[in-house]
């Protein structure tokens, strides 16, 4: 009995899934979860995220729980999109919120708990409280194929991760990092690079 509460299950997490921009073909995302304006999300196949996650397309701001009583913060239009390549795996609570572009490649693999949007809460004055000074700095993210996202990473607007870098647990990064180079802290530097003729890890120290 066990074992068809299990399957029943996931068709009824299939079944209530809404409708995404492609069909994403056995796609799986486990609850409780939350995904907001599907219709500007762009799914492949395969891709499997963990229990607690959110995908959010906001195409305004704030939301009701952000907003002022009596009006007094700022309004926002978007038109944003969302792409998930095929493949992509998340342990669980993976939040991307997009506002512009987010663009996340084939098999990229993601730990536990990692934040990812392409835009912050303004920082405008400090006379006022940040949840109702708008969104700013937006600009697009893109996380690059095979890439593998550690625990409790933060990727911040306008950072583009290369094809099978590594990002290490708690790093926040806020700069670009190349394809096939291991980036930890906050800010997240780059550690190591992928020494294509050698076909090993590289400490940055040793290129210098």
């Amino acid at each position: 009995m066990a074992g068809l509460d299990s399957r029943v299950k996931k068709w009824w997490d299939r079944k209530t899934l809404p409708s995404f921009a492609t069909p994403a073909a056995g796609f799986e995302m486990q609850r409780p979860r939350s995904i907001v304006n599907a219709a500007a999300m762009h799914i492949g196949t395969g891709v499997k995220l963990g229990s607690g996650s959110e995908l959010k397309a906001n195409t305004r701001f704030p939301g009701g729980w952000m907003r002022h009583p009596q009006g007094e913060h700022i309004s926002q239009d978007f038109q944003p999109t969302i792409t998930i390549g095929d493949r992509v795996t998340a342990t669980g609570a993976l939040q991307v919120v997009a506002f512009k572009e987010i663009v996340i490649e084939d098999d990229v693999m993601f730990a536990a708990n990692i934040f990812v949007s392409d835009g912050s809460h303004g920082t405008t004055t400090g006379e006022v409280p940040y949840k109702y000074q708008g969104i700013t700095g937006i600009a697009p993210i893109r996380i690059g194929r095979g890439s593998w996202i550690g625990q409790n990473a933060v990727i911040m607007p306008g950072v583009t991760i290369g094809e099978l870098a590594v990002i290490g647990a708690n790093s926040v990064v806020t700069n670009d990092v190349p394809p096939r180079c291991v980036a930890v802290g906050a800010p997240a530097r780059i550690v190591k690079r992928w020494d294509l003729t050698a076909q090993r890890w590289r400490r940055v120290e040793e290129q210098q």
